[in-house]
């Protein structure tokens, strides 16, 4: 097992994406960064503040039904403190969620742009762009919008494509962008989670190794849904390989009594990102 996992992965469609987000954003009016609740720091990309720096914005930290709900509250107040209301912040579950705070943040940022055309007699359609790095949730939260499904969302990384317009109302269009992902992850501990929770494919990574790391960083968070799912032993600790302990609890084996530690760490992957292990958040609010 190695001590230490290096990731630093740009392809080139995420250049690609950057061009493009770069010429678009000058149609919008205002920008919603939608970030991983489970990962509110690490989930985002600076790049993308930059870009959105003279727009009204808002952060929507998405997935928070897979999070600690504390854990996600800590985290709000963070931001909102520290960004002063200038750019509002909230949990959301795309997958379940009201689409009313939804809507009452894109009144919030937009509200100001509204009032001015409206001074001049001109109703305004709002243009929001919505951004975050791959599988966020993006698509999954413009189609809560939208109360149907427009936008493509999966379960993995790198599918939206292209931008597209997605019309919500007469008075509020939505930009869907691809991720992008930033050009190089200089924290090895934030490369790992980004691919805990899957915004960087499986198969850039050692699937083995990237369990063995999650298994030991569960065991720091939640130990007690760790040792029942995978029927851990009291002895755990002295193990030098975690993933081999699950494939013995779990059963998974290939014939002869080998470990199949090849399904053990895509199970353990798969069933950490559909919450199977309760909710869990990788990084601490910085209150």
């Amino acid at each position: 097992m190695q001590t230490e996992m290096r990731v630093n992965w740009f392809p080139g469609h995420m250049a690609k994406t950057r061009r493009i987000l770069t010429e678009r954003i000058r149609l919008v009016d205002a920008v919603i960064e939608v970030a991983d609740a489970r990962l509110p720091k690490s989930s985002r990309n600076p790049d993308l503040a930059k870009l959105a720096r003279d727009k009204a914005s808002a952060l929507i930290l998405n997935k928070a039904d897979l999070a600690d709900a504390q854990e996600t509250d800590r985290w709000v107040s963070f931001y909102n403190k520290i960004y002063n209301k200038t750019t509002p912040c909230i949990a959301y579950d795309s997958a379940h969620g009201k689409v009313s705070p939804l809507l009452a943040v894109i009144d919030t940022i937009a509200k100001p742009i509204v009032e001015r055309y409206k001074s001049r007699g001109m109703a305004k359609t709002v243009r929001v762009m919505v951004t975050g790095i791959p599988n966020v949730g993006k698509s999954t939260l413009i189609n809560r919008l939208a109360g149907k499904m427009i936008a493509q969302a999966e379960d993995r990384p790198g599918v939206t494509r292209a931008t597209r317009w997605i019309k919500i109302s007469d008075y509020l269009e939505l930009l869907d962008t691809p991720g992008m992902l930033m050009p190089k992850i200089e924290d090895t501990a934030a490369g790992k989670r980004l691919a805990y929770v899957g915004t960087i494919k499986d198969g850039i990574l050692e699937t083995e190794e990237l369990a063995e790391y999650l298994l030991r960083d569960l065991m720091n968070l939640v130990p007690s849904a760790v040792l029942e799912r995978y029927h851990l032993p009291s002895h755990y600790a002295d193990s030098p390989s975690l993933l081999e302990l699950a494939a013995i609890g779990r059963g998974f084996l290939l014939s002869g009594g080998r470990l199949n530690l090849e399904r053990a760490a895509a199970v353990v992957l798969d069933e950490f990102r559909a919450g199977v292990l309760g909710r869990v958040t990788l990084e601490k609010a910085e209150l």
